[in-house]
């Protein structure tokens, strides 16, 4: 064989610097991009805050109640709400939107409840973690996907899968990442279900604590008995004394099966910073980006002037941060686009749910949303991702707006927030003497033309944290 050369032809994904800064700032939080702007202004003498914010033409929209066709008005910023949504809308509602105004006492209140999230309070200690810039992003990767009770519900194949466009992680080394963030506080976050929850807080007990290494082998599987068989019964079949199997669920049922609720709890007295502004106006449904979501930052006209006469090291040193400073402003107008894009098509979906209610919620997923507009799935999640909507009906996380389905009696499909919506109003309405039994509820429901088992009525009913039938009773 001879050595000889060849050209061919190939095709491949390159993740240059720009796209990397695209991607990190489209899935930070207000909060976090408020201080990377704060970051780079104090690195980058060719930025420089703005006295107002830069407006753009595509930064409001409107969406019509019936055919649901976006029309563009073209407003560099939206005006007051001519809504006929309430008494309590209109200009005074939008008013509080903003928060630049002085006068707004809600806005510092925003920023705090913001800060207090679970995912700010683990990202907040991963910061504070000696870990590599590879581990850290899969940390958060991993973070993002926990929700607010603290549990990964994400199995780690399909967080491996979102984490190819960057980086190509294996699952030793998506483990090792969440096994340093099941150290975070609070104890049992990133459990991946309630056994495991349950065994990261024992981990945290000194090991002569009474009834520990009971306590982990009951809830490896014997607990789940524990409600049919009780106490006497799990000892009887573990062959052990009664006051042992006693003093070990005693033990479990002092942990917390939801920690994460203790964090990440939003009381309905606090506030959020909204990223977009959702309202309606003549019949048509509009959004806008909030005032704190658009740039305010800007390249020194003073320092880029100075480029032509600086030596060439100097002029060097100044187009270096002039390139970087394009590249952040046109990676936060991307970061807008996109975002308004998501809600836009959001609202054309989901417009029945901010008129009706929960009940009109339709279902809903990722890879709709992204078909429709033309993105990956995985830049709509970063998108959403801690993203919140001022709306007539409050404050909503994106993530609100989605919701899987079940097939109805007429060849539609319900979302399983609807179908939560509707077992709400039967239990309310239901004989508190005689409060119906998730068998019961599952044949109400059938009867309204939507198909559910019991363990999905059962569910669905824990999920809103109602007590069963017999607890109900009780309590009346």
């Amino acid at each position: 064989m001879k050595p000889r050369l060849q050209t061919s032809l190939s095709q491949h994904l390159v993740m240059t610097p720009q796209l990397q800064q695209a991607i990190r700032l489209l899935q930070m939080s207000a909060i976090e991009l408020e201080a990377e702007l704060v970051n780079a202004v104090e690195s980058n003498p060719l930025l420089d805050w703005t006295e107002t914010a830069i407006s753009s033409d595509r930064t409001e929209d409107a969406v019509s109640n019936g055919d649901g066709h976006a029309q563009d008005s073209s407003l560099d910023t939206p005006p007051p709400p001519e809504a006929d949504w309430g008494a309590n809308d209109g200009e005074t509602w939008y008013q509080r939107v903003g928060p630049g105004d002085p006068g707004d006492e809600g806005s510092a209140a925003e920023q705090v409840a913001e800060a207090e999230t679970l995912h700010d309070h683990l990202l907040w200690q991963l910061h504070l973690s000696p870990l590599s810039p590879r581990d850290r992003q899969i940390a958060v990767a991993l973070i993002e996907s926990i929700d607010d009770n603290g549990y990964l519900r994400e199995p780690l194949e399909s967080i491996a899968a979102g984490l190819e466009a960057e980086l190509h992680a294996g699952s030793e080394e998506i483990q090792t990442a969440l096994c340093q963030i099941q150290r975070f506080d609070p104890v049992g976050v990133g459990a991946r279900d309630l056994a495991e929850c349950l065994r990261l807080q024992l981990e945290q007990l000194p090991t002569d604590t009474p009834g520990r290494d009971l306590a982990w082998k009951l809830a490896n599987g014997p607990l789940e008995r524990l409600p049919r068989i009780g106490v006497s019964g799990l000892a009887s079949e573990m062959k052990l004394d009664e006051t042992e199997v006693d003093t070990a669920v005693q033990l479990l049922r002092s942990l917390d099966p939801r920690p994460g609720a203790q964090i990440g709890a939003i009381a309905t007295d606090t506030y959020v910073a909204p990223d977009v502004v959702i309202w309606r106006q003549h019949g048509l449904w509009r959004v806008a980006l909030s005032d704190s979501m658009r740039p305010r930052v800007s390249i020194h006209r003073g320092y880029e002037g100075m480029i032509r006469h600086a030596s060439a090291s100097d002029a060097s040193y100044l187009k270096g941060h002039l390139q970087e400073a394009r590249w952040l402003l046109k990676s936060l107008e991307a970061r807008g686009d996109t975002l308004l894009k998501v809600t836009r098509c959001l609202l054309r979906q989901q417009a029945g749910f901010l008129e009706f209610g929960d009940s009109a919620l339709r279902p809903l997923t990722l890879r709709e949303v992204a078909a429709e507009i033309g993105l990956h799935e995985s830049t709509v999640s970063r998108a959403i991702a801690r993203k919140y909507a001022r709306t007539p009906r409050g404050t909503i996380p994106l993530r609100g707006f989605f919701a899987s389905g079940i097939d109805t009696g007429g060849g539609g499909e319900a979302s399983s927030t609807a179908i939560q919506s509707m077992l709400r109003q039967l239990i309310e309405a239901e004989n508190p003497r005689k409060p119906l039994s998730d068998a019961r509820l599952a044949e109400s429901l059938k009867a309204t033309g939507i198909p559910v088992a019991r363990r999905t009525v059962a569910k669905y009913r824990e999920a809103m944290g109602i007590a069963s039938s017999q607890d109900r009773v009780r309590m009346a």
